[in-house]
């Protein structure tokens, strides 16, 4: 603190003592700190970029890379398989086809070149990307499989 002296006449002096200047502290109260809302973290949902899209000339690929089988076997199976799950999915029934996934229709339109499906997929677990999927001769008991149908074919 600092004394300052002044005179205020000539017999008489006095001291006065100054302060500092200081802000003025703000008061808070305890009950306004502890109601203050906590933030919160609040998620928006994140759009899905889809990959390209895979057409059926393309499945019929991996089919045969994954297999080892030839594209004359493979096609007409892929085809046979992609007709018996359009039919399930035109009559209403869910499908359960791991490790696709559980496959729900949500809702249904009618529209005049046919009709759309609204579906919603659950998979159990994630998969890893089909180019680091083992081929099918790496598997162990595969190789059986594989002799059996060459014996069969000849």
């Amino acid at each position: 603190m600092a004394t300052r002296t002044t005179k205020t006449s000539t017999k008489t002096t006095s001291t006065r003592t100054t302060k500092p200047k200081v802000a003025p502290k703000t008061s808070v109260t305890k009950a306004a700190t502890t109601t203050a809302a906590a933030p919160v973290v609040v998620e928006t949902p994140q759009p899905v970029v889809s990959g390209p899209m895979m057409r059926k000339k393309e499945l019929v690929d991996a089919v045969v890379a994954k297999s080892g089988m030839k594209k004359k076997d493979v096609k007409p199976v892929v085809e046979a398989m992609l007709s018996v799950l359009g039919s399930a999915l035109q009559d209403g029934r869910e499908l359960n086809l791991q490790p696709l996934g559980k496959v729900k229709i949500n809702r249904e339109k009618k529209l005049p070149t046919g009709k759309m499906m609204i579906a919603k997929i659950r998979q159990s677990e994630d998969l890893p990307p089909l180019e680091s999927q083992p081929d099918a001769k790496d598997m162990d008991g595969v190789d059986a499989v594989a002799d059996t149908t060459a014996a069969a074919a000849e």
